[in-house]
């Protein structure tokens, strides 16, 4: 009974792993391909169309309101906080 339970955590930890190492790695092919589709967008001129609550972030960064810029940005765009942070500084640096 114990070694059957033991099987059981390993099979699901090894599972585990490999679910997060295949998740990894779709990200990362994410990453790549909208990298691809902004440099064919900036190669042909056209950009995608702003979203204007993102004003407001710029009005925030002007502010010195930081953490509430990346705040809103991520409401407007769903991204994670760490994803907000970098946007939010390269739109601070200028970028």
């Amino acid at each position: 009974m114990e070694i059957a339970v033991l099987l059981a955590v390993i099979g699901v930890l090894l599972l585990s792993g490999s679910i997060d190492l295949k998740l990894s790695r779709m990200d990362r092919r994410v990453a790549r391909l909208e990298r691809k589709i902004d440099l064919v967008l900036d190669h042909m001129g056209a950009s995608e169309p702003a979203d204007p609550r993102l004003e407001q972030v710029a009005a925030l960064l002007r502010e010195g309101k930081k953490i509430e810029a990346i705040k809103v940005y991520r409401e407007v765009t769903d991204a994670d906080l760490k994803e907000a942070k970098d946007a939010v500084e390269r739109m601070e640096a200028g970028d």
